[in-house]
This record gives structure tokens, sequence and C-alpha cells, in this order.
């Protein structure tokens, strides 16, 4: 017995290590995007997809790989994919220019979705006690926060102290690391009843994301007929993707699991964490240097009181679900979430708006997010049968980095629509549509320094910077407005599957 608890421990610390490499690549990566922009002289759009590319491809290996964990080891296919993340972080970091690194970005998404998925697959078969799992996925969330909240520090502190080629290439030796405790720790594990691959379901899906995720963030740049043929394409991809789940014998994304109240009501905690946190911390930055003034040190440690809530709340989450159950563990925390979005919209629309401001809101989105993450995880992957984690992880973490990637883009457009919107009102026709929109997309970018440069006419339109000031707070209140918003309404949405009086459908349920 001993011996065995001594095991999970290290099986644990293999699973905890890869998912905060995971998690350092989307959230590091950001802080190093102006020196990307000046090393490859990478415009906006390459800038949004050296982000997305990891994302959107991480989306479409997550179903894939739960069925492969399930049929051929989870154990093996974690290893596998580690070892691919670890040669793909390898890649990154000696990419020569913007093309090949976003094709880097591609294949480390891949693996690192794979990886990720893997994780929660293997804790939930390694750790079949209730309270040994909960435990277990209390520090999985820790340090996968970790990874996430503090990237954008390590990022800084590395490109401060090295090279940005570093921000990958580091990925290389920890990746080692948790492949010696994944190695030595993890036990094997497999459903026999696992079917064959649905190439159809992944296919489909894949392409319905990255048609909606390009039409986000290329769509300006297309002509009318080009933007209906993608969007119809999209449609027509994500249509097919749901009749090929319907009429497959052997379906990877198996629709009878959203009958169980507690993991289609944990599923809208995944969403709405990945609508709203996630993809802001990317932007936050800039916030904080463009908007506020503020140093990379000083952006540092105001991006802390927007992380650190959530590594010290999983254990009172925890606490929270297994007091009121899910059913009120997880929509408290996104109410919460949408609270601090709130907030911080106020905070920021005031007239000489600073850190103290801005302070409320981010503890409570902090708050918010810890109060929602492990409750989720914990309830997706147990709400099913053990031989089916795989298929369920893979569903949840779908869930999560299909709404990452879309609202990374989302919105990165919000942002320059609201920055369009206000230089519009405030110069009038002095610009014309496409100098505007790229004006506002490099305002967007954070890169204040140098805008007459690249707009003589802005020099005698906006001598003081007054009014390209004014433009980026507006962008960011339509992203604090859509974000608060759109988590609030999902709390509701959570709150009415779970069901106001705690009826839920047993676990397990055909």
């Amino acid at each position: 017995m001993i011996f065995q608890v001594d095991r999970n421990t290290v099986a644990l610390v293999g699973v905890c290590l890869a998912s905060l490499l995971f998690g350092l690549e989307i959230s590091s990566v950001p802080v190093i995007l102006p020196k990307l922009e000046s090393v490859f002289a990478a415009d906006f759009k390459d800038l949004q997809w050296i982000m997305n590319a990891y994302t959107i491809a991480c989306t479409t290996v997550l179903m894939a790989t739960g069925t492969l964990a399930d049929r051929f080891g989870r154990k093996r296919v974690m290893v596998i994919t580690t070892i691919a993340f670890g040669v793909a972080s390898l890649l990154c970091g000696l990419a020569p220019d913007a093309p090949l690194l976003i094709v880097a970005r591609f294949l480390q998404g891949l693996a690192g979705g794979a990886m990720f998925t893997c994780s929660i697959a293997v804790l939930s078969h390694q750790f079949q006690d209730g309270n040994a799992r909960g435990r277990a996925f209390v520090a999985w969330s820790v340090v996968s926060g970790i990874g996430l909240g503090f990237g954008p520090a390590i990022g800084g502190m590395i490109v401060a102290l090295s090279s940005w080629q570093w921000v990958f290439l580091i990925h290389v030796p920890l990746a080692i690391l948790a492949l010696v405790f994944i190695c030595a720790g993890v036990t094997e594990s497999r459903d026999a009843n696992a079917q064959l691959l649905d190439r159809v379901g992944i296919l489909t899906l894949s392409f319905a994301v990255f048609g909606f995720s390009y039409l986000i963030t290329q769509g300006a740049e297309l002509g009318s007929g080009a933007r209906i043929g993608v969007t119809i394409a999209a449609v027509l991809a994500f249509i097919a993707f749901l009749v090929a789940e319907k009429t497959s014998a052997y379906p990877m994304f198996d629709f009878s699991v959203f009958r169980i109240r507690q993991f289609s009501g944990a599923i809208m905690g995944g969403i709405g964490m990945n609508f709203s946190y996630w993809p802001f911390i990317i932007y936050l930055p800039i916030y904080f240097s463009g908007v506020l003034g503020y140093d990379s040190t000083m952006t540092g440690l105001l991006l802390l009181a927007y992380t650190l809530p959530f590594m010290l709340m999983p254990a009172i989450a925890e606490r929270i679900r297994a007091r009121y159950q899910a059913r009120v563990a997880i929509p408290l925390g996104l109410l919460t979430l949408g609270i601090g979005f709130i907030a911080m919209r106020i905070g920021s629309g005031l007239e000489g708006a600073n850190w103290l401001t801005m302070l409320p809101g981010t503890l409570i989105a902090g708050v918010g997010i810890g109060l929602t993450n492990s409750p989720t995880t914990n309830t997706t992957t147990g709400s099913v049968s053990a031989d089916r984690a795989g298929m369920a992880s893979g569903i949840d973490i779908s869930a999560r980095l299909i709404t990452l990637a879309i609202n990374i883009a989302v919105l990165g457009l919000l942002l320059t629509q609201g920055i369009v919107s206000y230089l519009r009102t405030a110069l009038g026709t002095a610009l014309d549509a496409n100098e505007l929109r790229a004006l506002a997309e490099r305002i967007a970018a954070g890169n204040l320094d140098g805008l007459s440069q690249a707009s003589p006419k802005l020099a005698t339109l906006d001598p003081s910077g007054a009014v390209v000031h004014a433009a980026l707070v507006n962008g960011f209140g339509w992203v604090m407005l859509y974000c608060g918003v759109g988590v609030l309404a999902l709390a509701a949405i959570s709150f009415m599957i779970f069901g106001v009086r705690g009826r839920v459908t047993p676990a397990f349920a055909p």
C-alpha cells in the first residue's frame, strides 16, 4: 500500500509537469509577441496566428487522443505525446521566420492538446478513490494554474535574461523531466471496449473550428464573396460533424453523456472559463502597458492579482463542491467570474483609471476562476465510468480549447473594432477605411510608439496621443463587457442544466 501511494505521487508529479508545460505555452508567448513582431517583421494577423495556431491545433486532436488513449493505453499515448511536445518546442525555438514559427506552433499544439487530454484521463484512472481523486485534481489545478497564470511573468523573465527562443526551448528539458516521472509512476490503463478512430468526425470538427477562427481573424481582409464562402464551408463542416457523430458506428463524440446533468452542467464551467478569463490573460498585459503606461515589471506584478487567487482557491472550491455539490460550486464560480469582469469594465472606465480601480475586478475574476476550475474537471470525469475517462476528458478539453481558440480571435476582433469605432468618431473622414483599420491593429497590439511614422497624418490629427489612448480604452471596454455578460449568461445556463432542486441524472447513464 505504501508503494502504491508513492507511485501515485510520482504519477501526479509527472502529469502536473505535463500540464504545466501545456499552460506555459499558452500564456508565456504573448509577452514575446512585440519582440517577434520586430525580429520577424510580423503584422497583427501573424501575431494572432502565432497564438491561434497552438490552440486551434489542440482542438484537432483532443477527441482522437481520448479514443487512442482508451484503446492503446493512456500511459503509452501520454509518453508519445510528451516526447512530441518536446520536439515541437525545439522546432519553435529554431524557427527562422514567422511562417515557420506558425507551423511549428501548430505541431506543438497537436502534441500539447493530446498530452493535456491524456493527463486528465490518467489522473481519473490512477486515483480511483473519490477523496484521493479530489486531492489529485486540486494539485493538478494549482500546477496548471501556475503554468497559465505565471506564464507572462516567466516569459518576460526568460526574455530579460536570455532570448525569445528560450521561451520555447525551456520546454525541452522540462518535457524530459516529465517523462521520467510519467514512466516511473503512471500505471498503464485502457478500455477493452474502445472502438476505431472516427476519422470523419475529427476532420469535420477540425475544419469547422479552423474555418470559424479564420473567419474571425482574417474576415476583414476578405471580400464579401470569400467571407460568405468561408462561413458556409465552416457551417457545413459543423453540420457534417454532427451527422457523422450520429451515424458513425464508432463516434468519437458520444452525445449520450450529455444526458448526464452533472456532465453537461460542468461542461458549461469549462466553456465559461475559456470564454473569458483565459483568452483575456493574453490581452490584459496590453491594457496595463498600453492604457495605464506601466513597465514590464509593474505589469507582471499586476498580473499576479489576476492569477494568484486562482491558485489559492482550488481547495476551497473542492470543499464547496463536496458540501453543496457541483450544481452550486460551478455556477457560483462562473457568477463570481462574471462579476469580476463587470467590475473591471467599471474600473477601466473611470476617469483617472489606474491599477487601484482595476484591482477589485482582477481579484474577483481570479477568485471566480479558482472556484470553477477544479470542480469542473473533477465533475466531468467523475460523472462517467472509469473506462470512458478518455472520451470524457476529450469532450471536456475540446469544449475548453475550442472556446479558447475562438475567443482569442473574438477578443482580438472586438478590441480592434472598439478602437476603429472610437477613431472613426474622433477623426471623422481624415483616414480612409484601410488606414483606419491598419492603425487600429497596431494600437490593439499595444505598439503605441512610432504610430506617427506608420500613419504620418496622426501626428497632426492627434499630437498629444489622447485620441489613441481613449480608443484603446474603448476597445478594452468592449472586450470586458463581452466577457462579463457572456460568462454571466453561461452561469445561468449551467445552473439551469444542473437543476434548481439538485435533480441529478445518475452517473453512467446510457
